[in-house]
């Protein structure tokens, strides 16, 4: 009788289907850590904003009209300082996130009147970036609603379920 060398095709195919079976666990509990994480960064995000709102706001006596207004003219900074149109106060990625999400979420900041403000943050890609839409108002508190759906205005925001302060 002669030695064998190697593997045979059954011992390969065992070793296979119990690294799918291992993945096949693993995956699913990796997607929901991601969007975890992201709703984390979200909430975090929509309170900076509202912070850097309030800080405009005792500088500027008006909130600012946009995101922009929050942040810098551009990726480089703020070599020239704060002023009305650009204020510093937020990081460039987060005064673009309308337009490019940040950690899979895209955010809006609205002056509604001379004295309120509304900030939204929704999923880029909803189920896979995040589940929960956040906003918040001139009170600081963040909100969510879950699932993500449109929230109109400061009086929708208002209606949502808080996050603890």
């Amino acid at each position: 009788m002669r030695k064998q060398k190697g593997f045979s095709l059954i011992e390969l195919l065992i070793v296979v289907a119990i690294i799918l079976i291992i993945a096949a666990i693993a995956i699913p509990n990796l997607l929901r850590a991601r969007i975890a994480a992201n709703e984390s960064s979200a909430a975090a995000s929509v309170r900076t904003i509202a912070t850097a709102e309030l800080t405009y706001q005792t500088s500027y006596q008006v909130y600012a009209a946009n995101l922009g207004a929050l942040g810098p003219a551009s990726a480089a900074g703020c070599a020239a300082g704060p002023v009305l149109a650009n204020a510093c106060i937020i990081d460039y990625q987060l005064a673009t996130s309308g337009a490019t999400p940040k950690s899979g979420y895209n955010f809006t900041a609205v002056t509604a009147a001379p004295l309120t403000f509304f900030i939204q943050g929704h999923p880029a890609t909803a189920g896979s970036s995040g589940v929960k839409g956040f906003c918040a108002t001139e009170d600081n508190v963040v909100r969510f609603n879950n699932p993500d759906a449109a929230i109109a205005d400061n009086a929708a925001c208002l209606a949502l379920a808080a996050i603890g302060n």
